[in-house]
């Protein structure tokens, strides 16, 4: 039987972080789309991720994106987020937004290109120390386009030596999560395409090297909660970019495409013991056509919905069915728990929290949306562009 106070401590203590990027304009490589109210500034979008807090109560830390949340001060700028009820979280790199890296970063062919790339990485850290964040999160679009474009094994010894150099520069407490991601906008090769090549590199980094999963980088048909699992069991998942794709990594709310895989990797995290302070959830998403705020808190929602499922899944009942080689008993355990609504549970958790069951319907009577589109005017808004 399933303990359900045990279930709603569980999601009283659960965290998501929400990123910077998905308060301001984002759109595809043909348009973003401009919204009223958007933030025109990093301390803007961190007013806006303190409500997403305020209101689920499950959402304690925003993940910053270097330059685009670039400021004078950040220490001035968590207490600035502290003030307001939130954290500094993972700082997130950019080595892909600059002319020097048409043919990469880290892993570029040119020496002067590669010391720029870490030497931007290595600035990441410094803003970690004076922000207290713990992660430095690594994502690059370094790769190829046609085959004998580059020495491919070259490209590797590169990239072992930059993040060799940045994670020595780690300070106590302080982790590297090295993301994945299958191609773009490399066509041929690229040079962290999967699990397994970021995992053989955080190997060699050490115990504070590890691999952040996002539920877009895959190709179709993957088995998701696989990966999880594996990693889980070797010591070695430091985190989630929580999103949807439908084609390829599209960026969509986390559970929105197949709600039903984010269940199955939520129960492997369960199962793996992942539900702590080790894996960071995380969401990286744009919201491009949908108010961002309201996505936000839907994709916390959501991830929430996912997690109390996973929770309720009667594990020694599936457990003894799988002993019993009982394979549609113990598929049934498994869609028992799914199948269940576990909507009144999370009313009743947030109400024992002191917060509104229905996050979505108090923001929309709290007048914030109102409140920036008549506040933010003028200026320029903050997006990464297109």
């Amino acid at each position: 039987m399933t303990d359900l106070a045990a279930v709603k401590a569980a999601l009283k203590t659960q965290a998501v972080e929400t990123p910077s990027w998905a308060y301001g304009n984002s759109g595809t490589r043909f348009k973003v789309f401009t919204q009223a109210g958007v933030p025109r500034s990093p301390w803007e979008k961190l007013q806006d991720a303190a409500q997403v807090h305020a209101f689920t109560g499950v959402a304690p830390t925003v993940a910053l994106h270097i330059p685009w949340d670039t400021v004078e001060d950040y220490t001035t700028l968590a207490k600035y987020a502290e003030e307001r009820g939130v954290r500094l979280g993972a700082i997130n790199s950019n080595t892909f937004q600059d002319d020097d890296y048409r043919l990469g970063s880290i892993c570029h062919p040119d020496a002067a290109v590669r010391r720029k790339a870490v030497g931007h990485l290595l600035r990441c850290v410094d803003i970690m120390d004076a922000t207290g964040s713990r992660d430095l999160k690594l994502w690059f679009a370094d790769g190829t386009n046609y085959p004998g474009q580059d020495d491919v094994r070259a490209r590797q010894d590169r990239l072992a030596e930059g993040l060799a150099e940045v994670y020595a520069r780690l300070g106590h407490g302080q982790r590297m999560l090295l993301e994945y991601k299958l191609f773009e906008p490399a066509f041929y090769t690229t040079d962290v395409p999967d699990w397994g090549t970021a995992y053989a590199h955080c190997l060699k980094l050490g115990e504070r090297a590890r691999v952040v999963v996002d539920t877009g980088h895959h190709a179709p048909g993957t088995n998701i909660e696989f990966i999880v699992a594996t990693l889980l069991r070797e010591g070695r998942l430091g985190g989630f970019d929580f999103n949807s794709r439908f084609y390829a990594d599209d960026d969509l709310m986390v559970g929105a495409a197949d709600p039903f895989q984010l269940f199955r990797i939520m129960y492997e995290v369960v199962r793996g013991g992942g539900l702590t302070p080790e894996v960071a959830f995380m969401l990286d998403q744009c919201h491009n056509i949908e108010p961002k705020i309201p996505a936000v808190i839907r994709s916390v929602m959501n991830v929430q919905e996912a997690t109390a499922k996973a929770l309720l899944v009667d594990r020694d009942a599936l457990a003894g069915a799988q002993a019993a080689g009982d394979v549609l008993g113990a598929n049934a355990v498994l869609m028992d728990a799914y199948d269940t609504d576990v909507r009144p549970l999370l009313r009743e958790v947030r109400e024992e929290m002191g917060l509104a069951p229905d996050p979505l319907a108090a923001y929309r009577r709290s007048g914030w949306a109102e409140r920036i589109v008549a506040e933010r005017t003028g200026g320029e808004q903050a997006g990464w562009g297109a």
